[in-house]
């Protein structure tokens, strides 16, 4: 009977079953993928505020004129 063609048609219980699995697989694979896009959207959002916070604070320093600059990175290659 495993043999015979007509025992095994579309839709039967070992097809069926394998593609119940496939479409498992891609819908964990879809919520796995949202949950990276939103993670990632989480990280820019975070690396924006932080870059804000240093934006604002380094312009906020005063500098007192006839100060020398410092290259801090001046030989450090």
């Amino acid at each position: 009977a495993a043999a015979d063609p007509v025992s095994i048609l579309p839709g039967s219980l070992g097809r069926g079953s394998w593609c119940n699995e496939h479409d498992m697989i891609h819908k964990r694979l879809d919520i796995i993928e949202e949950k990276v896009i939103k993670t990632v959207e989480h990280l820019e959002s975070e690396v924006k505020s932080l870059l804000n916070i240093i934006n604002e604070t380094t312009s906020n320093i005063p500098i007192v004129s006839g100060t020398p600059f410092i290259d801090i990175f001046d030989g450090q290659y």
